[in-house]
């Protein structure tokens, strides 16, 4: 009887996950040009580094370009509204509160990670990618596609303010090096849409192992914050590596 029982409740149990695999990728969002959250869960595709949301790029007329917001876009028009499955590869080494993942819109053999790169709006991420798409980003660049097209840094470079990084692109002018990096690191970074967090870089978050400390709306530090980041989230700029300012907890705390 037991037995029975068992073998009734089985397949229930089976297609109640398989409906719940089904929500989770119908409910998924496009955070940005790699990263993808279903629920709770939020993964970021890997060995994928794309264009953060605050990232300015110039574009092939010369023009700046908010090639993040492009990249997240791109990115959503890839998936088009159909479910997308992730493979779990674990922590992600470098955002550690998110998991890297291999997606892919359901019925699709090519993975969003290697599209996004082979499209020209990422880049191959070492060490994640082990090199697997270095082929795809050069056959992107060579076409002059996405973020080819024009100049820019590289996502890392610009996540941590390296303004002598490389540029990148068919419309980087060596005799326009510094109006080029004046446009990609530029001194009042334009808020993306619905992104109004502050993230300022800072040593004194070093203490407790950040790189910087965010602002919110609100807080006494905001008004005066000078950002050097535009989050849309607390978890993305703690993800990130930002700390929440202290005057944010309370407006009897220490002042940041």
């Amino acid at each position: 009887m037991r037995s029975g029982h068992f073998y009734w409740f089985f397949p229930l149990l089976l297609g109640l996950s398989v409906a719940i695999a089904e929500a989770r990728a119908a409910t998924a969002v496009v955070k940005d040009g790699n990263t993808i959250q279903f629920g709770d869960t939020t993964y970021r595709l890997e060995g994928v580094d794309a264009p953060e949301l605050d990232q300015i790029c110039i574009d092939d007329h010369a023009d700046p370009w908010t090639c993040g917001v492009e990249a997240r876009d791109q990115l959503t028009r890839l998936i088009a509204g159909r479910s997308v499955r992730c493979d779990d590869q674990g922590p992600d080494r470098i955002f550690k509160r998110r998991r890297a993942g291999v997606c892919k819109v359901e019925g699709e053999a090519t993975s969003l990670n290697q599209l996004m790169i082979r499209q020209g709006f990422a880049l191959d991420f070492e060490p994640a990618a082990r090199g697997r798409f270095l082929q795809d980003e050069a056959a992107a660049r060579d076409a002059r596609l996405g973020l080819w097209k024009g100049c820019f840094v590289a996502p890392a470079e610009f996540r941590e303010r390296e303004k002598d990084g490389a540029l990148r692109g068919a419309a980087c002018r060596t005799d326009r090096d510094r109006q080029i990096r004046e446009v990609l690191f530029p001194d009042g970074l334009a808020m993306p849409s619905a992104c109004n967090i502050k993230g300022k870089f800072a040593v004194r978050a070093r203490v407790t192992g950040n790189i910087g400390i965010y602002h919110l709306q609100g807080c006494a530090s905001y008004p005066g914050t000078q950002p050097d980041r535009w989050f849309c989230s607390e978890d993305e700029a703690q993800a990130a590596g930002f700390r929440r300012a202290f005057n944010c907890r309370a407006r009897t705390g220490s002042r940041e």
